[in-house]
């Protein structure tokens, strides 16, 4: 009972991702012979599963290389491995929050588990938000911009969430620029809406939460020093960023070539996956779920054929999702014990070595 309420809000954020995945399954495979799915899948080529399986670890490590280095940036000795593992602890709390909320409060209380800073572990966190972000931005503009003829021959009928995606990551990297590069007016602002909503009785008034906001606020401004005085890392990020991203969305175009299929090119099959990517990634729900199978289905009918478009999707989302998913699960646990006996081995060091001053 001690260990339900302890972690009653991931036993109920995990038990929803549960739910939410047997309703798309339901939805999805209801009416079809699931015997003939299976035979299908069983057929592919399954070298390019595993290398799918390989991007889709190479996505997740990419952020880790992205930590290490601005880490090191900041001159904090931080080993590659515990990047690693505080990678897969994001995108596993990020998997099972909604608008993957909880990957970086994950990351950040680990990473203060190995005494590294509270300021520090959110500035970087801050920065690999903001460029991962700024990459969705870029491929979403671009897309509109130079693959109308694209959109129109695949996307005629879900446009709406794609124009909506590029909407919602246009407005939120906007709106993290703004709090970046003016972070004095914006602290302003946010103190004056804090005492508006104060002064009308939504909120009650506590000293907490407005030095909390004050802090939260001082990192956005730790953030624009940061950009300012570490351009250079920033590109590199950011390049690092757009391999990153490319590596999941090629994911689909390996489940193509793994049917035998020829035909539709490299490119218009990781566009059409990033599309897609762009379109679910600020929605409410954790990984996309439904939304992303239901546009997988609906955008790659011409691609796959009406016959194999299903199985396309349970093999190119179990890969890049599910199975990550899966992978982060075990990685996380791992993480959770190895981090925290370390952690108590300190405290007990340091302990130890205060009672033999003490002496």
């Amino acid at each position: 009972m001690e260990f339900i309420k302890k972690n009653k809000k991931s036993i109920f954020q995990i038990a929803f991702l549960v739910l939410l995945m047997v309703l798309t399954f339901y939805v999805l495979l209801k009416d079809q012979e699931l015997g003939v799915i299976w035979e299908t899948i069983l057929k592919v080529k399954k070298r390019y599963i595993w290398l799918g399986i390989a991007l889709v670890i190479i996505y997740v490590c990419s952020e880790s290389v992205i930590i290490h280095y601005m880490m090191h940036s900041l001159k904090k000795k931080v080993p590659l491995t515990q990047c690693i593992k505080y990678s897969f602890i994001g995108f596993f709390y990020s998997c099972v929050t909604p608008s993957a909320s909880g990957g970086q409060p994950a990351q950040i209380y680990y990473m203060s588990k190995d005494k590294i800073e509270v300021p520090v572990s959110t500035l970087v966190l801050m920065i690999v938000t903001i460029t991962y972000k700024f990459v969705l931005v870029v491929v979403g503009i671009g897309v509109l911009l130079f693959c109308r003829p694209l959109l129109d021959k695949y996307m005629s009928a879900t446009r709406f969430f794609l124009d909506l995606g590029v909407l919602l990551n246009v407005g939120c990297v906007a709106l993290m620029f703004i709090l970046i590069f003016k972070p004095k007016l914006t602290k302003k602002l946010m103190h004056l809406g804090l005492k508006i909503l104060e002064k009308s009785r939504i909120l009650k008034h506590k000293e907490e939460r407005t030095e909390k906001l004050s802090k939260s606020m001082d990192v956005y401004k730790e953030s624009s020093y940061y950009f300012r005085d570490h351009k250079m890392v920033v590109f590199n990020v950011i390049l690092i960023s757009f391999f990153q991203r490319f590596c999941l969305f090629f994911v689909t175009y390996l489940v193509y070539l793994a049917f035998g299929f020829s035909g539709s090119s490299a490119f218009d099959i990781v566009i059409l996956q990033a599309t897609i990517s762009v379109a679910v990634d600020m929605l409410p729900l954790p990984g996309g779920m439904g939304i992303s199978e239901g546009l997988f289905l609906s955008i790659f009918r011409p691609v796959f054929g009406p016959a194999y478009v299903l199985s396309g999707m349970l093999l190119s989302r179990g890969i890049s999702y599910y199975a990550l998913l899966a992978i982060s699960a075990l990685v996380t646990v791992y993480a959770h014990f190895s981090i925290t006996r370390a952690a108590i081995r300190r405290e007990r060091a340091a302990k130890g070595e205060d009672k033999t001053l003490c002496g």
